[in-house]
């Protein structure tokens, strides 16, 4: 097995100070442009690798910093994390994603995994009911948390506020004569299917509509579920648009609706979560809560680079997107 490359080794290949090395390979102005240049070329020959560890050790910060997502199926959660990565690339940030699927050990590993790299701050999706956020404290990486809000402790939070649009996916409904408008959305375990869940209601009551209990769907914020509420929808007959309460319920409620062979803009309308490109074409235009996903993704890493961000809550508007496939009636 050959030998791992150090600065040490480095450094006698080359017959100069391994504190020589070390200043040419962090930029700094005592050494001369020629020695840097043959350090530089020496280390990227041999495939040196900075050590995480030792920097911190040595006051250096490592810029790294960590994206804890619950997939990256789910389209607002893969275009998060490509904006994401590109905006700490001009940053000079190096971004580690890890996928939680939910659950609390994943999301606890993959935290001590960061801490190991000695990552200054983490960007996370909090698994439902879990303290992750807590097992940070022995060390100074700053927290974010995104969508959802998790544990006692403060710490800056990016949310979406897709109450008005909400309130607005169901005036349209009501605007259209719909008078037995559905929803499916995620359960009360997570703060954004319980604050959704709450702007739906305001709608109808906002619209005039009568809430109908047996019309009222949630659970975990899967396709699988969208799609299972959907055939329940449809296969009741009670219901004569629906509403989504999220991402993948909007796909997968979607993908049921055209399974069955019923058009989703009309007679039964459907109001998606998100607006991928597919939308805009699917009969002649989808109608959407759409959520700024760059806006968020910028933001975070803004967070992420401050000194000491505020443990303050940043919101960011969704807005209804209403197309022509389904215009008022």
């Amino acid at each position: 097995m050959s030998e791992r490359v150090t600065i040490k080794s480095i450094a006698r290949d080359l017959g100069i100070s391994h504190m020589t090395v070390s200043r040419a390979l962090s930029g700094h102005p005592s050494v001369l442009k020629e020695t840097r240049e043959a350090v530089q070329n020496r280390a990227r020959e041999l495939g040196y690798v900075k050590h995480a560890a030792a920097n911190v050790m040595r006051g250096q910060t490592t810029r790294i910093v960590g994206l804890l997502l619950p997939n990256i199926v789910n389209e607002f959660y893969a275009r998060f994390a490509n904006t994401m990565a590109l905006a700490c690339e001009a940053q000079s940030l190096q971004l580690i994603i890890h996928l939680t699927g939910d659950e609390a050990g994943a999301e606890r590993q993959a935290l001590a995994r960061l801490n190991e790299v000695q990552a200054q701050g983490v960007v996370m999706v909090p698994v439902p009911g879990s303290d992750g956020a807590m097992t940070l404290k022995p060390r100074p990486m700053s927290v974010v948390q995104l969508i959802r809000q998790s544990g006692a402790d403060a710490a800056p939070t990016i949310l979406v506020d897709d109450d008005q649009a909400l309130q607005g996916a169901v005036a349209h409904l009501a605007e259209k004569g719909h008078r037995a408008i559905a929803y499916i959305g995620a359960d009360s375990r997570l703060s954004s299917g319980q604050s959704r869940l709450a702007s739906f209601r305001a709608g109808l009551e906002r619209a005039g509509v009568a809430e109908r209990p047996e019309l009222l769907f949630t659970g975990t914020p899967t396709a699988e579920i969208g799609a299972q509420r959907m055939r329940q929808v449809l296969g009741d007959g009670a219901a004569t648009a629906l509403v989504c309460g999220g991402v993948e319920i909007s796909n997968g409620a979607l993908s049921a609706m055209m399974a069955a062979g019923v058009s989703p803009t009309g007679p039964f309308d459907l109001v998606g979560y998100g607006d991928p490109s597919f939308y805009a074409w699917i009969g002649g235009g989808l109608t959407t809560i759409g959520v700024p996903v760059e806006r968020l993704a910028h933001k975070a890493v803004e967070l992420m680079v401050a000194a000491s961000p505020p443990p303050r809550i940043h919101r960011f508007e969704a807005a209804l997107i209403v197309r022509p496939g389904s215009p008022p009636g």
